[in-house]
């Protein structure tokens, strides 16, 4: 006789088989949609220079003029160095005041807190058009205009960050939180010598997300600076001229300017899928 639960079991195996090869499916599709656009900056630099606008997916053969041409153009060392500092410059801020501000939200009961902070994470919703202007104006009047300076401060806080780290700070040990109380620590000795250190990972992993983040901002920094030799962002868009457009030199440069980027994120990828998966937020 034919046992009923095999019978029942086959479909179920079948159908769950199938699922995750459809899921599959779709997962690769959109890594392929999304590498697409990369595929095409790299092959439109590695093509000769009089072939840059083909519509042709294969270049009829490499050369390395292009990025010659955008090394003369541009300064693309310190174009990387500058770049390298505001972000950083930005994700340190940013790090400091989130976990200043985790913390307490984290560690502490009062009356409103809840409210408080569903309007500190509001302000992630609010549009960057909205406080863009108040910001411009201000720097201008402090003089901080075409200066990395400029770029940074306003930048100093990230809401997301606050709500990621919020998460640790929540499942974090009261018992470790109570007994350096006990010991007469103050809440500040607290933050840096019992909750930093047993945060290492999700702090680290944030890191290189909000440094990724500030690497890949365009307006903020198109704003403010103005010296084609600032940033990576203003060196590429000075490529754009009323007498045309170097779209070889400029996929050349693009390419070259991402490659620090991108070598972070792939060594550091499983740090920062780490930092969503034990903050809770799946």
């Amino acid at each position: 006789m034919t046992d009923p639960t095999t019978t029942i079991a086959r479909p179920s195996l079948s159908r769950g088989r199938f699922g995750l090869a459809a899921g599959h499916g779709v997962l690769i599709a959109i890594t392929v949609f999304s590498l697409v656009p990369i595929l095409w900056m790299y092959l439109t630099a590695l093509r000769p220079r009089d072939e840059a606008l083909t519509q042709s997916v294969l270049p009829t053969g490499l050369s390395l003029d292009n990025l010659r041409a955008a090394a003369q153009l541009l300064p693309l060392g310190g174009l990387v160095g500058n770049t390298a500092l505001m972000a950083l410059g930005v994700a340190a801020c940013q790090l400091f005041t989130a976990l200043l501000a985790a913390y307490a939200f984290g560690r502490w009961r009062f009356r409103g807190e809840r409210i408080l902070f569903l309007v500190f994470v509001a302000t992630w919703l609010v549009p960057f058009q909205v406080t863009m202007l108040p910001n411009y104006v201000l720097l201008s009047n402090l003089g901080w205009l075409n200066t990395l300076t400029g770029v940074i401060i306003p930048q100093i806080t990230a809401p997301f960050a606050v709500l990621l780290l919020r998460q640790h700070m929540r499942s974090f040990p009261r018992e470790l939180l109570d007994a350096a109380r006990m010991d007469g620590r103050s809440h500040w000795n607290t933050l840096w010598t019992v909750v930093v250190p047993s945060l290492r990972g999700p702090l680290a992993a944030l890191a290189i997300l909000l440094f990724v983040t500030a690497w890949n901002e365009y307006f903020w920094p198109l704003l403010v600076l103005s010296d084609p030799a600032s940033v990576v962002q203003i060196g590429l868009r000075s490529l754009i001229t009323e007498a045309g457009t170097d779209y070889g030199a400029m996929m050349a440069a693009a390419g070259a300017l991402c490659l620090p980027i991108l070598a972070v994120y792939l060594l550091l990828q499983r740090q920062v899928v780490n930092a969503f998966v034990r903050s809770g937020l799946r």
